[in-house]
């Protein structure tokens, strides 16, 4: 799509209307999705053509104190993903902690596996299977 003449004025009205929270065409989020859709034009025309017309915007937002949805959104993310992390390394942790028990028992009772089958070898056992071998 090739840039029409009146493209910077559009452009600079859709930032009027998203500052001033009078998105016709967008959500009314101040990123630069919300920003192409405002005057209707592709995004790359902000990151190529107008690259400083996207700049304004962002220190327009910045100024104005608010937080872009975007980021709002990802610092949740990053909220949510620590806490799996957490609850994911705290649970790790226990299993860690749990496998040389594991082994011991696992250990424990190859050694009396073991035995057993000695004393079924005897020519008298003291052991009575619960399963006759084939």
């Amino acid at each position: 799509m090739s840039p029409t003449s009146d493209e910077r004025e559009r452009i600079r009205a859709g930032i009027h209307r998203l500052l001033n929270d009078q998105a016709k065409y967008s959500n009314g989020a101040l990123t630069i999705v919300a920003l192409s859709q405002e005057p209707q034009v592709p995004r790359n025309a902000l990151t190529q053509r107008h690259a400083d017309l996207k700049n304004e915007f962002y220190e327009l937002v910045k100024a104005r104190g608010a937080t872009p949805d975007v980021e709002v959104r990802l610092r949740a993310e990053i909220m949510k993903l620590k806490k799996t992390i957490a609850n994911k390394n705290k649970e790790l942790a226990q299993i860690k902690e749990d496998v040389p028990a594991l082994v011991r028992v696992v250990h424990q009772l190859t050694r009396e596996n073991q035995e057993l089958r000695k004393q079924l070898e005897l020519p008298e056992p003291t052991v009575t299977p619960l399963r006759h071998r084939r």
